[in-house]
């Protein structure tokens, strides 16, 4: 069943989101023209719609796509309604738990995915390089202003317009970028949402309370569960198909634990080493070599 959807172009969800009882309540989903659900499995497995806009999308391994697990809905969801109210959030976990990419996807399947900015700190920056690269992101070039009062405005203005802005790696950002960037979103013309990500960050955030009043949605990515690994990294790569249970659990105990990030690297491994060979099979000692290479010397 897997293969066969797979084939269609469609991801899998693990998990049937649970109905809640109650008024009705409006989706910015649906309001953003982003109402997922295309149609349902068996096994309580929901597919999702076919996959669209996977350009920016860093799946990192040939074959691999985008697997709608719990998480990566649950930030599909968050950036949209990020998007559709011009909010802030903050999207954090551990590191390759898989963030990025949902980040990413979720950013791909907005309707007006050329809105989006991407704003690119180096660690501890000062408020002026932070305004600079606000700007550059922003897209105002050499229309800034030297005075910072003058700049801040021209950029106050240039937040006017309904786009999403998003600030990887903010656990970078020292208390006064953050208290910066609070001054801008707290300004009531700003329109622009924004996605404060990285491992970490959320505690980034915490040390400026007002900045973490703002904020909307604290959407934490965690680890898989291992009853989760074997039927994700089946929609993940067509690799793992075929692969015993035993044999995922066996690799998630000794190496994997969850983090997406570590699987990635094995089907990459994996895939060097049957590339060219059309009857492959990925036994035990196949993973063995895959997950030696990752652990690194003792």
């Amino acid at each position: 069943m897997i293969r066969r959807d797979r084939r269609a172009g469609r991801a899998l969800m693990v998990e049937r989101e649970p109905e809640v009882a109650g008024p009705h309540r409006p989706d910015p989903l649906s309001e953003l023209g982003l109402n997922v659900v295309a149609g349902q499995g068996t096994g309580g497995q929901v597919f999702l719609r076919e996959q669209k806009h996977l350009a920016q999308v860093p799946l990192l391994v040939p074959g691999a796509q985008v697997v709608h697990t719990p998480a990566v809905r649950s930030v599909l969801r968050t950036v949209a309604h990020a998007a559709a109210v011009g909010a802030v959030v903050c999207l954090y976990g551990d590191a390759g738990q898989g963030k990025t990419v949902a980040l990413q996807y979720a950013l791909s399947q907005l309707p007006h995915p050329a809105r989006v900015r991407r704003v690119h700190v180096g660690v501890h920056p000062t408020v002026p390089e932070l305004r600079r690269v606000l700007a550059d992101a922003l897209e105002l070039g050499r229309r800034l202003p030297r005075g910072a009062g003058e700049a801040d405005l021209t950029l106050v203005n240039a937040l006017r317009q309904p786009r999403v802005l998003v600030l990887d790696e903010a656990q970078r950002l020292p208390v006064p970028a953050l208290e910066f960037l609070r001054g801008l979103w707290d300004h009531p013309d700003t329109d622009t949402a924004l996605v404060l990500a990285g491992a970490g960050s959320e505690r980034a955030l915490r040390r400026v309370p007002a900045l973490a009043s703002r904020v909307l949605t604290w959407e934490s990515v965690p680890r898989l569960s291992p009853r989760e690994v074997a039927t994700v990294m089946a929609a993940f790569h067509p690799l793992w198909e075929d692969v015993s249970e035993d044999d995922v659990a066996w690799v998630d105990e000794h190496v994997g634990h969850g983090n997406f990030r570590t699987w990635a690297k094995l089907t990459s491994h994996l895939t060097a080493e049957t590339y060219g060979k059309s009857r492959a099979v990925v036994d035990r000692r196949m993973l063995e070599r895959a997950c030696a290479r990752l652990m690194g010397p003792l």
